[in-house]
């Protein structure tokens, strides 16, 4: 019986509560993570899928009951609760590929307050501080998975954003750096370049279902070409 191909993905945003109603996030929606998802169990890979509160998930309709069996859901809320979930999972089970399509929140408060801060303050001052990077302690446990990473910036010129998808990519000792800019995506064009460690782009693809798609084809054909079979879009 042929092993399954287990892949990890993270999606959606993370929060950093501020007190007992209220928290800083990050719009990410997590619709990327979910299409991924759903490809990735299309090609009968084992996911695991950690996500943020609030975020969308890959629904039972969209893929079917039999296929929904083989998705293991991880809620999380902060960045702490995320770094948590990756250690753990990548310590208990052998992932081929993590997919770190996850909104990590850079800045969080500081300081928690459990209660309500009432609403009669003029003035509210809240320090934030920085968050690890989650993305780094994948291959500080497990070197040999494939780890895919993604930079949003924010009115960045084509070879800016590949620029700093690159050092993003050698910081996180990623394999593949997924970049878009957020002004596309107002525009209703989630236009994704897909980025090699030697700071090439290898494709460029636009929509999130387009997106998915051809990120999980390239895993599954990392996979088959030591079976001499090469899946062809």
């Amino acid at each position: 019986m042929k092993k399954k191909m287990k892949i990890l993905i993270t999606s959606g945003p993370t929060r950093g509560p501020i007190d007992a109603m209220r928290y800083i996030t990050n719009k990410s929606s997590g619709r990327l993570g979910t299409e991924i998802a759903i490809e990735a169990l299309k090609q009968d890979a084992d996911v695991t899928f950690i996500y943020g509160k609030g975020s969308i998930t890959p629904d039972i309709k969209d893929i079917g009951e039999q296929l929904y069996s083989n998705l293991k859901f991880i809620e999380v809320e902060t960045v702490d609760d995320l770094i948590k979930s990756i250690n753990q999972e990548l310590n208990k089970e052998n992932y081929y590929a993590v997919i770190h399509s996850i909104a990590v929140l850079d800045y969080v408060p500081d300081k928690y307050i459990d209660d309500k801060v009432a609403s009669g303050k003029d003035e509210w001052t809240i320090r934030l501080i920085k968050t690890p990077k989650a993305i780094k302690i994948v291959k500080e446990i497990n070197p040999d998975v494939f780890l895919v990473g993604f930079k949003l910036e924010v009115g960045k010129t084509r070879k800016e954003l590949v620029k700093i998808a690159y050092k993003t990519l050698l910081k996180s000792d990623a394999d593949l750096i997924i970049a878009n800019d957020l002004k596309d995506l107002e525009r209703g064009e989630h236009i994704a370049y897909f980025v090699n460690p030697k700071g090439e782009i290898i494709d460029i693809q636009t929509g999130k279902k387009n997106i998915a798609k051809k990120l999980i084809e390239l895993i599954v054909n990392r996979v088959r070409l030591r079976q001499g079979k090469i899946v062809r879009s």
